[in-house]
């Protein structure tokens, strides 16, 4: 009859084969005694090649990348970790302590399961959901394109709200100041607002004030006469004010205008004449004026670098646009705006992985709309993949969250009643981990975070950390 223990021995290596996961088991010192048959087709080793073979050493060759059992005889506990397979898979590992009654690891059972298709799936839902918010983008635009707001993303109500405000003021010829932080979009608006006017098919000219050199600024925005001065048109030259006759002038950083700009600009605005430098003869001009600027300018009048007529004459409407950290709902929908635009510029196929989209929206952006803007088209350009992960992202917005969310992990070490030990070590894996996102090399590693080489390659391979995975 049977003995007990071969009865035993045929069942367990009937479930190891039968089993659609990859399953090992180890002694108490890592060393390999049962592999399931399918270890060739994921991790590229034959099952009779790895029996007898240590975890350490496997680890080290990266074909357990990282390895589930040295977790667990580390932690002496129930493990689960990602693996990137030899063969390109993407393994689910968990793996679990066998103790004997002395409370010594006897065993280690892990289960890989393969998620590669999922994870397949996954990229592809992902690629589908982003070409659905694209889809939904281009009806939006397709609806604001004849309201003349083609680069305008609306999505928040504080957004929607300055638009309807701006198609209501569009209809009347009031001045109108944009208020807000570099990048917020107000030239977007300076523009829309012009488009929704009925000055719409005349002339829009857009002066940045902060970008006219002083000396110029006069005959620039007044023209001058043949003769004026030392190298001046022979013929002279109708200034940026005439031009905008029947149409709309605009303003952009109004507070770095001049004082003896601002009251000839001023004249101008009460009387609906110009005269150019150096002439004697003033021309009628019928234009609306808009201004922005980033500036308080009511500040500036009491520090009298603005005048306060003029301030009074262009504060008929004032719109404040908000910045891009006030209203996150925006941000994504503009992201994915521009990825499209990029894509069609490049002729390039990109799409976000979800979790790239949630770095976005948590981000500040103190650069606004045009920070954002620059940033896609360098994603865009610069991934090597079809799909954007969190990793292309600069390591200082992925530092920001980092940030964020120091506060709260000390924390949670602190609830779960973790020993200084304990949290120095999910410290120092937080920083490899760091310096595995932002740099390739452990040269490079070892100088972001201040130790020797060999020190964080001990240290890589002491908490399991693969760069490659990173």
């Amino acid at each position: 009859m049977m003995k007990k223990l071969e009865l035993l021995e045929i069942e367990l290596d009937a479930l190891v084969r039968a089993s659609k996961d990859n399953i090992v088991i180890t002694d108490g010192k890592g060393i390999l005694l049962r592999v399931s048959p399918n270890s060739n087709a994921i991790y590229g080793i034959d099952s009779s090649s790895l029996i007898g073979q240590s975890v350490y050493e496997l680890e080290t060759k990266s074909i357990f990348s990282p390895s589930v059992t040295v977790r667990v005889l580390e932690e002496r506990k129930e493990v689960q970790v990602m693996q990137y397979t030899p063969t390109r898979r993407w393994v689910m590992a968990t793996g679990i302590p066998v103790f004997d009654a002395s409370g010594e690891i006897l065993r280690v059972i892990s289960f890989s399961h393969d998620l590669t298709e999922l994870k397949h799936l996954k990229e592809d839902y992902e690629k589908l959901r982003t070409t659905m918010e694209i889809y939904q983008s281009e009806i939006q635009e397709l609806r604001e394109k004849d309201h003349g707001l083609e680069e305008m993303v609306i999505q928040s109500k504080s957004i929607q709200r300055i638009w309807q405000l701006v198609q209501r003021v569009a209809k009347s010829d009031a001045s109108v100041v944009f208020l807000g932080e570099s990048g917020v979009g107000k030239t977007v608006f300076a523009r829309a607002l012009h488009n929704g006017s009925p000055r719409e098919k005349e002339t829009f000219i857009e002066v940045n004030c902060g970008a006219i050199p002083e000396s110029l600024f006069e005959s620039e925005m007044f023209g001058y006469e043949s003769g004026s001065f030392t190298g001046a048109n022979k013929k002279g030259k109708p200034g940026l004010i005439e031009l905008a006759d029947k149409g709309t002038l605009f303003l952009d950083e109004i507070g770095e205008l001049p004082l003896p700009v601002q009251a000839k600009l001023l004249k101008v605005l009460q009387e609906k004449e110009v005269t150019r430098v150096g002439g004697i003869k003033s021309k009628t001009i019928d234009f609306r004026l808009i201004a922005s600027t980033n500036q308080d300018l009511e500040q500036m009048v009491k520090q009298g670098k603005f005048r306060q007529d003029l301030f009074y004459r262009l504060n008929v409407i004032s719109i404040t646009i908000p910045p891009l950290r006030d209203r996150q709902e925006d941000i994504a929908s503009l992201a994915h705006f521009y990825l499209q635009k990029f894509n069609e510029k490049y002729k390039m196929n990109k799409f976000f992985h979800a979790a790239t989209t949630k770095e976005l929206v948590a981000y500040d952006w103190p650069g606004n709309v045009r920070e954002i803007q620059n940033m896609i088209e360098r994603l865009v350009i610069t991934s090597e993949t079809n799909t954007i992960y969190p990793d292309s992202l600069p390591f200082y917005i992925q530092q920001e969250r980092h940030q964020k969310t120091d506060s709260s992990f000390f924390d949670e070490l602190e609830e779960r009643g973790t020993t200084l030990r304990e949290a120095l070590e999910e410290v120092e894996i937080r920083w490899l981990k760091r310096a595995v996102r932002q740099y390739k090399t452990t040269y490079e590693m070892a100088e972001y975070l201040g130790l020797n080489q060999s020190n964080v390659v001990r240290k890589l391979k002491k908490y399991g950390i693969n760069a490659k995975m990173h």
